[in-house]
């Protein structure tokens, strides 16, 4: 039996391409009215993990469900509660954003008229309202980037997958899609996002789960993700600049040889525990450094993606099923 308060779930899922193993026995849960974020290196594994909860590809081994359905047993269902975007756009060249919209419509049985009002409505969400009658041929690709995004949510999914939605959109698209993420979330909405830009998933991801070779190696809060990277970094910038020499001494006799980097007037260093961080606030004090900035933070998302994988999260690379995985379901489709 299903758990009402569980959106979608996956265990054991294994799904190989020729020689290629894309998931290894992947474990993926997601709680209603949440986002998931999937964060994985290049071929972890993560667009075709979202393939198979869209119905798009069969698992050899194990199971996954959206809701109460599975996957491979209950695909048609699955398809009437899910939204799906991908990393190309699946919109038509030749119609209108307006067309377009309304296709996807009619394609999820929607009346004619309600397709038409539902198109009007994300076309002003998506901020197309005055490309809504062009085709497609002159939009930018930040513009058709938005609009697959609004196809994806023309039926109302209870649930979207969002397979790294704002690449290519300048920083305020960007915004904008944060806000809709988070408009979805508030009415109830399950979201899965994949994306490579970290501070996307820390901003928006309830969880987060880390994929590597295709299984997850980490799952837990941003927050609780940041804990497990190791040390915190306490921050300290001398309200004078001409105290930095000053600070750093003490710094460094505070936290017994640990590495002080100034970093653009300020100072960062590596701490063990709270209580050094107070020693270092009394022996500030007590040397007479005045500062404009002094904090402790938890190591970033960064750290975390580099402790876990051994490699670094870069915005802007090939997506990451584009290499052998996507070429071997390439060949296995054909």
């Amino acid at each position: 039996m299903s758990d009402p308060d569980i959106a979608f779930e996956t265990r054991g899922l294994v799904k190989r391409f020729g020689d290629t193993t894309a998931l290894a026995g992947l474990d993926l849960a997601a709680r209603t009215g949440t986002v998931l974020g999937v964060l994985g290196p290049n071929g972890a594994g993560k667009s075709t993990a979202i393939n198979v909860l869209a119905t798009l590809t069969r698992p050899d081994e194990g199971w996954a469900r959206v809701g109460a359905y599975d996957v491979v047993r209950d695909a048609r269902s699955v398809r009437r509660l899910i939204g799906l975007t991908g990393q190309a756009a699946t919109v038509d060249e030749d119609l209108t954003g307006r067309e377009n919209l309304v296709l996807f419509g009619k394609l999820l049985d929607l009346p004619t008229r309600r397709a038409r009002l539902r198109a009007d409505e994300l076309l002003d969400e998506f901020g197309l309202r005055d490309a809504a009658d062009k085709r497609l041929s002159t939009y930018s690709g930040g513009m058709r980037r938005r609009l697959d995004l609004a196809a994806g949510l023309v039926g109302d999914p209870s649930v979207v997958f969002l397979d790294e939605p704002t690449t290519g959109l300048d920083p305020r698209k960007r915004d904008d899609m944060w806000d809709t993420v988070r408009s979805l979330v508030g009415a109830g909405v399950t979201v899965l996002l994949t994306t490579q830009y970290l501070e996307e998933a820390d901003a928006l991801a309830d969880e987060i789960a880390v994929i590597d070779h295709g299984r997850v190696i980490a799952h837990d809060t941003p927050a609780g993700l940041k804990q497990t990277a190791g040390r915190q970094t306490a921050v300290v910038r001398p309200r004078d600049p001409a105290d930095l020499a000053r600070a750093a001494e003490v710094v460094a006799r505070v936290t017994q040889g640990s590495a002080v980097h100034p970093v653009g007037g300020a100072l960062t260093v590596p701490v063990d525990d709270d209580e050094t961080f107070t020693r270092l606030v009394q022996g500030l004090s007590a040397a007479g450094v005045s500062v404009a900035e002094l904090a402790l933070r938890l190591p970033s998302l960064d750290d975390v993606f580099l402790s876990l994988t051994g490699t670094t999260a870069v915005a802007g690379e090939s997506p990451p099923e584009s290499g052998a995985t996507a070429d071997a379901e390439e060949r296995v489709a054909s």
